[in-house]
């Protein structure tokens, strides 16, 4: 029934280190679908317009993603959904987040830098879930490694079988452009920041060749084939859809160069909407009734309402504007009357939404991260975890009479999964733990821009904060009461232990075994 609207459906997203380029290539990925007609730029003097996807004015100011967006365009008869993800570790849980929402993955990679410490970790969440991914090496026009060289440290670094599937012609000031093994094309490399190249179909044989790269690098190309065609196995689809080979392509995201060849490769291969594991059963894209589950909750997208909004990933059947849904944490029916499809930060209304498309519904406080939709059935989709934080401070108010408005502030923010809020049993103060330092700037940022609201941070040295539970309710008790000055409950109600040191907690562990630690807070 819906069979066509399903298989037509490509969602992934982007990820990699901080600076590899990750917004400027989903700028450019949006100029091929036509939904923008200049590409922005993330930092620049000459070009006035901004990356589409950084919209919150903190990202404008500082040249880097805080956020996950949300696109969708058309290609090709093809409907596709990027989530752009932000590469810096301090937001990784919200990336981790987005990787449970999507089919397959992009991974960017920066040709002078090669693999870095946050592709590594991001890898290992696509190794664990089985997720079909793509590597993009970008900067080609920059000085950078060889590009064997680069392929052998994929390989060794990320745990996966590569095939290149594109390959430059020369590097740096040198480069001249781009041949496309996978559709045997030549592509001139003519620097351009907001338009496209065109391809040429060609012979690499032919004296045709030879007149248009220069003999050498014609020469050189020809032995470079050569040797990928005997080192590398031939590349089948099957193997690229089970996560065991990744392909790759070369280009400069920055010069709208090699990216049109990514897309095409990847509109052809990439995954339709797969299967979704719940806790009761698996859910196949296909069927009717439809489901669906809130990944990630954004707070004041626009600055004029206060509203939240709600992303949620669908995996069945279709959605429908004002129809009855089962929310299945809270056992109640809702209609949403105005659901919404995106471009970064700009909405439209929609009336239906099929499997693999994310939606935003307006919450007004009744959605959390992980929360599940259905049109009746009772399913809990699983997989959303939320990381014990590395930072804690607490916050102060620093101005008596925004009280009220720091309330709501911290928690809407916190709602988002932004950080996390403990308020300490001993004397109700409120602890931000984060995973980064930056976090703390953004939180400060948006209190003031967005609520009005002023904070201060005070230093406390925390080791780990821990989730505990127990099946004898008296130890737990006994441990409550003598760990009174290190207790402390989450924006849920769940006990914390706070642990001053890595000590104190293996002493704890070892002085109460009936007592079990928890470091994620799903358990």
């Amino acid at each position: 029934m819906y069979e066509n609207e399903i298989n037509r459906r490509r969602t992934f997203a982007i990820i990699s280190h901080p600076d590899a380029g990750k917004t400027t290539l989903t700028e450019k990925l949006l100029l091929f679908g036509g939904a923008i007609h200049v590409a922005g730029a993330v930092k620049s003097n000459k070009i006035k317009k901004t990356a589409t996807s950084d919209w919150m004015e903190i990202e404008k100011q500082r040249g880097i993603s805080v956020a996950t967006s949300v696109m969708g365009f058309e290609y090709r008869d093809f409907k596709i959904n990027i989530l752009d993800t932000p590469g810096h570790q301090d937001f990784a849980e919200d990336t981790f987040r987005t990787l449970t929402a999507v089919d397959s993955v992009i991974i960017v990679v920066d040709s002078a830098k090669g693999v870095e410490a946050q592709t590594r970790k991001l890898m290992q969440v696509c190794t664990m879930r089985k997720t079909p991914v793509m590597i993009f090496v970008n900067k080609m026009d920059r000085e950078g490694k060889n590009p064997f060289d680069l392929l052998d440290e994929l390989e060794a670094e990320l745990g996966i079988k590569v095939r290149p599937l594109s390959w430059p012609i020369n590097s740096g000031i040198k480069f001249k452009g781009v041949y496309n093994i996978y559709q045997d094309k030549l592509n001139l490399y003519t620097p351009n920041k907001q338009k496209v190249s065109e391809t040429i179909a060609v012979d690499i044989n032919s004296a045709e060749f030879d007149a248009m790269v220069g003999e050498e690098d014609a020469e050189q190309l020809r032995n470079d084939i050569e040797l990928i065609d005997g080192v590398y196995d031939p590349f089948d689809v099957k193997d690229y859809l089970a996560a065991d080979v990744a392909p790759v392509f070369f280009g400069s995201a920055l010069n709208t160069f090699g990216v049109k060849e990514l897309l095409d490769c990847f509109v052809d291969i990439a995954p339709a909407p797969l299967p979704v594991d719940a806790v009761e059963r698996t859910v196949d894209p296909h069927e009717e009734p439809f489901t669906g589950f809130v990944f990630k909750i954004h707070a004041n997208m626009d600055p004029n309402h206060r509203s939240c909004i709600a992303f949620v990933k669908i995996c069945s059947g279709k959605f429908e504007r004002n129809v009855n849904y089962k929310h299945m944490r809270l056992g109640k029916q809702f209609r949403f009357s105005a659901p919404t499809a995106f471009m970064a930060q700009k909405k439209e209304t929609v009336d239906e939404a099929y499997a693999g498309d994310i939606i935003g519904l307006p919450d007004t406080g009744n959605f959390k991260i992980g929360d599940t939709l259905t049109s009746g059935e009772n399913l809990h989709f699983k997989g959303l975890p939320s990381f014990s934080p590395e930072m804690f401070k607490y916050i102060e108010n620093a101005d008596p009479m925004k009280t009220k408005q720091l309330q709501k502030g911290i928690d809407q923010l916190m709602g988002e999964g932004v950080a996390q809020v403990f308020t300490h049993q001993n004397n109700n103060r409120k602890i931000i733990g984060t995973v980064g330092q930056l976090q703390f700037e953004v939180i400060e940022y948006r209190l003031l821009h967005e609520y009005g609201a002023q904070c201060r941070w005070e230093p406390m040295s925390l080791f780990k904060a821990c989730w505990i539970e127990s099946d004898d309710p008296a130890e737990l008790e006994n441990f409550k009461r003598r760990k009174f000055q290190y207790m402390a409950v989450d924006k849920d109600g769940r006990d914390v232990f706070l642990a001053e040191s890595g000590y104190l907690l293996q002493m704890a562990q070892s002085d109460f075994p009936k007592i079990r630690f928890h470091f994620t807070s799903e358990f």
